[in-house]
């Protein structure tokens, strides 16, 4: 069990590292844009990213 949480939290890390290091200019672009969005807009996306991510799981396990 501890070795899938700890492989997932390896690929959560990379994932999220392939924009900037392709891309930092962009990165950049929607972070200032994120900061300009108001507290519910940016729960609304994280609830929204949550629920994708568990459909995912669930659909691959």
């Amino acid at each position: 069990m501890w070795d899938d949480l700890w492989t997932a939290v390896a690929l959560m890390l990379i994932i999220e590292g392939i924009v900037p290091f392709l891309r930092p200019d962009a990165l950049r672009r929607m972070l200032e844009t994120v900061a300009q969005m108001d507290d519910r807009s940016v729960r609304i996306a994280a609830l929204i990213s949550m629920l994708a991510g568990l459909a995912l799981l669930y659909w691959v396990h």
